[in-house]
């Protein structure tokens, strides 16, 4: 695929489909592929993790025509990337309120920063798959039927593969980061584990800790080979 010019990667020059809307109303966008969808790519699930939008919306604007095999969601929970929540506007973690036989219903704790404790409540929601946005996004799996699925997420700096596949291999290689089949501590309800209850690969890519420029210089380059070629 030939890549736009510099001077035209200000938007994206293709329309988006609407698979859903957040809890206040905002649309949950996809861009999905000239043919069969081999792979989803899917960022900020987390609202507070902006920079996964930012990585995966430059590298679409890089295309002249929408990928042949990826559909691309530059965010999952809109509500939270305008509030810059981890949660969605009810407070929910989205990312623990998939539909899985680990599901909890206590809080869930999460970190203000990457070295302090984990002392920040979140629900998991009223019940499994409770959220206009996890029931949308469920949805949009099922209709597109992807292979495999890639969720964009920071900062630990490591490519989370419990499958060891080429894909994650793929990536460790091209990022630097490490290969690892976890991170390292219970996810009960997320994304990842109703994936693989599914059959359905879930390779989970996080960025480290960067600055505007490191995404630009080590991350979109990453996507933009992940959205023009089948891995």
């Amino acid at each position: 695929m030939s890549l736009r010019p510099p001077p035209e990667r200000g938007t994206v020059p293709w329309e988006p489909y609407v698979f859903g809307d957040s809890y206040l109303g905002a649309p949950l966008e996809v861009w999905r592929p000239s043919g069969p969808c081999r792979l989803l790519v899917f960022a900020a699930i987390h609202g507070e993790e902006g920079e996964t939008t930012t990585a995966l919306s430059m590298a679409l604007r890089h295309l002249t025509d929408p990928s042949p095999h990826c559909a691309v969601v530059l965010t999952a929970n809109p509500d939270g990337l305008i509030r810059g929540t981890r949660c969605n506007a009810r407070g929910v973690e989205l990312n623990r309120n998939f539909p899985t036989g680990d599901w909890q219903s206590e809080p869930v704790l999460h970190r203000a920063k990457l070295d302090g404790p984990r002392e920040v409540a979140l629900s998991p929601g009223a019940e499994p798959g409770s959220e206009p946005e996890t029931q949308a996004l469920i949805a949009l799996i099922r209709d597109l039927e992807p292979e495999a699925v890639v969720a964009l997420h920071a900062p630990l700096a490591c490519i989370d593969d419990p499958n060891d596949s080429e894909l994650g291999r793929w990536l460790a290689e091209r990022t630097g980061l490490p290969l690892v089949p976890d991170v390292g501590y219970p996810t009960p309800g997320s994304f990842g584990t109703w994936g693989a209850e599914q059959g359905l690969p879930v390779v989970t890519y996080e960025f480290g800790l960067v600055t505007p420029d490191e995404v630009s210089r080590v991350h979109v380059p990453v996507l933009v080979d992940l959205l023009q070629q089948p891995i």
